[in-house]
This record gives structure tokens, C-alpha cells and sequence, in this order.
């Protein structure tokens, strides 16, 4: 199982692709007005995917600051924790069969 995304691996991420160090992210700015473009938000959506995230670019699109990114984040992280991996595979289960 991946590591959690954590507070300092989030700036971490957008440091790297707003070239600056992570203790210059500022979390109240605009994803967009920081200079994020929808290719570089897609590939740290994927990132944050593999520490086992389910985020999507329109919910992110939503939020108006770093700050909403990482209430999200940290939010969906928390509640995915709590549910029991067998809860997990079942509703995934089921979604796979609705889809078939």
C-alpha cells in the first residue's frame, strides 16, 4: 500500500511545478493565477492517484486555492482510510458489474 500524501509531500508536488522550494508555496493562491496549466494539474492528479487518491481534475478545477487542494485531498484521504478495504472492493465490485 502507498504512503499517504502528507501536508509537506503536497507542497512538495506543487513546488515542482511551480519551481520554487516547497516552504514558497503559498496555499492561499490560485492553482491557475501560480501558473499551473490543465496538463500539469492532470499529471499531479495521477501522482496523487497512485498514493491511492481518488480525485478528478473537475473537483480540483472547483477549488479556488492550494489551500481548497489540500482540504479535498486531505478530506477524501481520511474518509478512504476509514473504510474498510473489503467495503472498498465490494462498492468497487458492484460498480463493476452496473458497468458491464
Amino acid at each position: 500500500m502507498p504512503a499517504p500524501l502528507t501536508l509537506d509531500g503536497f507542497r512538495a508536488d506543487l513546488a515542482e511545478f511551480l519551481y520554487q522550494r516547497p516552504d514558497e508555496v503559498d496555499l492561499e493562491e490560485s492553482p491557475l493565477l501560480a501558473g499551473l496549466d490543465s496538463l500539469r494539474i492532470v499529471t499531479l492528479i495521477e501522482r496523487w492517484r497512485e498514493t491511492g487518491l481518488d480525485v478528478n481534475f473537475v473537483e480540483l478545477a472547483e477549488c479556488t486555492s492550494f489551500a481548497q487542494w489540500w482540504h479535498l485531498l486531505s478530506t477524501r484521504q481520511a474518509r478512504q482510510a476509514r473504510q474498510s478495504p473489503q467495503s472498498r472492493q465490494s462498492r468497487q465490485e458492484g460498480a463493476d458489474r452496473a458497468g458491464a
